[in-house]
């Protein structure tokens, strides 16, 4: 892949962005208007920074503040369409793929324990399901508690210094896993894994949003959860050589299984030191003299990034939160419907796919060809993600496109609840579940539609959390093997989503409207005045308007 400048006569170098050198000077009202005459000029949308009362507002808060990337911030700016494709490319390369290293190191101790309980851990530690579920559940409830903290603290030292570090702690209680005794030892590393893992997503996600803008987002997003799937289909190849280690040693396989993944974790968190820049800017360092990008690309990251939304130079990279801010983000009611997305529409889903190596087992599959037979589910998930994100990219839809989720598990749902067959039919029911676990995965939808309308993403993260932690209750051990109590549940929630999100989808577009009215009652001249000097912020301005 090259990235060599443009040739001066190549045709794409001649579209520019933001740019006030080929035009003729105008007044700031001017340059509210488009002159649909000129290609080489750009909306104001396109470049707020176009307005110089603008532009000084903000070179102002980026000087206070001490912004990292202040020193390359150009109102001026120009580059091509070759130029940001190009960028983009390299962006994904550096910063996209080693994400989604990283998030691959995640999944693989989050999710080995389904691998670990196809090898009949629970009896050799003396457990049952509900051990099991209360192990999963005090997971959740810890991972739920250190959100906060963990993006507290992920603010104050900056997350390439945070999320190296997390990785090698979790991965230590990862691979203490190999030595565990029975019921307390497991409730212990279920907690600590919970409260080390926490806050990891969110603050990941706003590391990749110091290169990509609120439109790239959600795309590169789906390539980060596509990982998930990934990860599933790698692991269960792996414990399909691991578990056959049982007796190797006097250990049983799911041990070595715990050891050997938690070790992949560390390599991971250690290169994470090494891999993770602070910003755009800071990518040249001792054991990389020459950085990734040239100057110029590293203004054209920071500007790309700043217009499309000024506020992320609001705080520098090793800047904690205040009280006040957390504060402000938690009560903004207009995110309140995402939140309640996020305690319902990852639910139906989730217990079947943390029974999934236990119910394939109780279905007369051996240990073995229960992980395998995960595969085809993974494979489908991670199609349907990146086509329901792409699909959303293409239609600049959020709330019609991320319902396609609860639509696609609903008929599997019912289908688990009122057929006959479960479980009697053995490759019917294996059907039915990998048709569900097939579905189209909408997280990467939801949390860029999140950023763009609060420029927060952890407070909607803990609601999903919290919605996992009710959703491990839901298959009981009195109700196995067919579930009948729980798939009713999971049905009620499942039909609650979908109404969920179309109330999302109504109550953004009357916010919309309710602001376009009291927008269209200023003047020209006090619209002009108001961007130039509200105080306001985010979704709080009178400009703003809704994602949907």
């Amino acid at each position: 892949m090259s990235y060599q400048p443009l040739a001066p006569d190549d045709p794409e170098d001649q579209k520019s962005y933001g740019s006030l050198d080929s035009i003729p000077s105008r007044g700031s009202e001017s340059l509210l208007t488009v002159d649909s005459g000129s290609d080489n000029e750009v909306t104001f949308e396109d470049n707020p920074f176009l307005d110089p009362d603008t532009a000084s507002h903000w070179r102002q808060v980026y000087e206070s503040c001490q912004y990292e990337c202040r020193h390359v911030f150009n109102p001026k700016l120009t580059w091509s369409v070759r130029e940001e494709k190009e960028l983009i490319r390299k962006l994904d390369w550096k910063v996209c793929l080693w994400a989604c290293v990283m998030f691959f190191g995640l999944q693989v101790d989050r999710g080995n324990l389904s691998q670990a309980v196809s090898d009949n851990m629970l009896d050799d530690l003396g457990l049952d399901t509900n051990d099991y579920n209360y192990g999963h559940s005090l997971f959740l409830v810890s991972f739920l508690l250190s959100e906060l903290p963990s993006q507290l603290i992920s603010k104050a030292i900056g997350p390439d210094r945070w999320i190296p570090m997390q990785m090698v702690f979790w991965s230590l209680v990862a691979i203490s896993q190999c030595s565990l005794t029975g019921r307390t030892s497991f409730m212990i590393t279920r907690s600590l894994l919970g409260f080390l893992e926490g806050g990891f997503i969110p603050d990941l996600v706003l590391w990749l949003s110091y290169f990509y803008t609120s439109r790239e987002l959600p795309i590169r997003l789906s390539y980060f959860w596509t990982t998930l799937s990934v990860t599933g289909i790698v692991t269960s190849l792996l414990a399909f050589a691991l578990l056959h280690l049982r007796g190797f040693l006097g250990f049983e396989g799911w041990r070595w299984l715990f050891l050997v993944e938690g070790s992949i974790t560390l390599c991971v968190g250690i290169a994470s030191f090494f891999m993770m820049p602070a910003s755009a800017v800071q990518t040249k360092t001792w054991f990389r003299p020459t950085g990734w990008f040239t100057e110029r690309e590293e203004a054209i990251v920071v500007n790309r990034v700043l217009r499309d939304d000024p506020s992320k130079g609001d705080m520098h990279n090793r800047q904690a939160l205040t009280p006040k801010r957390l504060w402000e983000a938690l009560k903004d009611y207009d995110l309140w419907p995402l939140y309640i997305i996020g305690l319902c529409a990852y639910v139906p889903q989730s217990p079947p796919k943390n029974y999934l190596t236990l119910i394939l087992r109780s279905l007369g599959f051996s240990t073995f060809n229960t992980n395998l037979l995960t595969i085809p589910a993974d494979i489908c998930h991670i199609i349907n993600l990146i086509l329901i994100t792409r699909l959303s990219e293409w239609l600049n839809e959020r709330s019609l496109i991320a319902i396609l989720q609860p639509l696609w598990t609903l008929p599997c749902i019912f289908a688990l609840r009122f057929w006959g067959g479960v479980v009697e039919d053995t490759w019917g029911t294996y059907a039915i579940i990998m048709t569900l676990l097939s579905y189209p995965y909408c997280h990467a939808i939801l949390v860029g539609w999140c950023s763009k309308n609060s420029n927060n993403v952890g407070t909607r993260t803990m609601s999903v959390q919290t919605g996992g932690v009710y959703s491990a209750y839901i298959y009981r051990d009195d109700d196995k093997p067919t579930y009948r109590r729980g798939n009713t549940v999971l049905l009620f929630i499942n039909l609650l989503s979908i109404l969920v999100f179309l109330l999302t989808k109504l109550y953004y577009v009357w916010r919309n409207k309710q602001k376009e009215r009291e927008w269209n009652t200023l003047t020209e001249e006090q619209q002009v005045e108001y961007r130039r000097t509200t105080r306001l912020q985010g979704s709080r301005r009178l400009d703003f308007r809704f994602a949907h």
